[in-house]
């Protein structure tokens, strides 16, 4: 996924993504990681004259997103799980959490207004 975020969105082949690896992995190896990718709806696909070439199907930022909403689904007590999230921030991650929380908050007292 690395390598497949890094190329700004564009269609790779399996071959593309062998070039910038730094492991010597089969050709079918990563062929195969990239199909359940792509199974698992992390990349999208299309046909290039007889390969299947690869992107993402969200950006970094939105899967990270998505992966920290799944884990925050499965605790127990969500509130003790963020601030378990909060106390490992480093102090510009949480300046820019409370201006994002301000701005959120500003937002929703707009809307019920």
């Amino acid at each position: 996924m690395r390598v497949a975020w890094d190329d700004a969105g564009q269609y790779l082949q399996v071959r593309d993504v062998m070039s910038r690896l730094e492991d010597d992995l089969a050709y079918t190896t990563v062929m195969t990681v990239m199909n359940r990718l792509h199974d698992k709806g992390l990349l999208r696909r299309r046909r290039a004259g007889r390969a299947w070439t690869y992107k993402p199907s969200s950006t970094r930022e939105a899967h990270a997103a998505a992966t920290m909403a799944d884990a925050l689904s499965v605790a127990g007590n969500r509130t003790a799980a963020l601030l378990h999230f909060v106390a490992d921030l480093d102090p510009d991650e949480a300046t820019a959490l409370r201006r994002l929380l301000g701005g959120a908050a500003e937002q929703q007292g707009k809307g019920s207004a």
